[in-house]
């Protein structure tokens, strides 16, 4: 059975769905995305490109703009988080050893942004870009519902 794209969103909005929407032809949020799958252990994160149609409604939604994609969303329990905010509640959701990055909550949230966003603006430059979104692995396959 295909699920909608309303569908999804409503679940991933009710927390129904932890999901991980990252820049589908950045090369380091396909890393992310590729690190999660291997060590989230329990399979809990599903993942969704920013360019697809489902992204692109929870980047509306949330307000953001779908033209630049400079932060990774994760939504756990239904709770949307960006930038440093991000990496910090998927990791923190993933179990030990990963739990311990939410030591960098001591950080001040506009530091850790900051950081964030300097690293987001220069992603394709430090890390490249595809022209395309790559070919996952299965083990990724069976979690990307966009």
């Amino acid at each position: 059975m295909v699920e909608t794209t309303n569908a999804v969103l409503a679940d991933i909005l009710a927390g129904r769905r932890d999901v991980v929407v990252f820049d589908g032809v950045c090369v380091m949020c396909s890393a992310l995305m590729r690190f999660t799958a291997r060590f989230d252990t329990q399979q809990r994160f599903e993942f969704v490109t920013a360019q697809s149609p489902l992204g692109a409604a929870l980047y509306h939604h949330l307000g953001l703009d779908t033209d630049v994609y400079q932060t990774n969303i994760v939504f756990v329990g239904g709770t949307p988080n960006l930038k440093s905010g991000s990496l910090v509640a998927l990791l923190g959701a993933m179990g030990w050893p990963w739990r311990a990055a939410v030591i960098f909550k001591l950080v001040p949230k506009p530091i850790r942004d900051s950081i964030y966003s300097l690293i987001a603006r220069n992603r394709y430059r430090l890390f490249g870009r595809t022209e395309t979104c790559e070919v996952p692995t299965e083990r990724v396959r069976k979690r990307l519902i966009a």
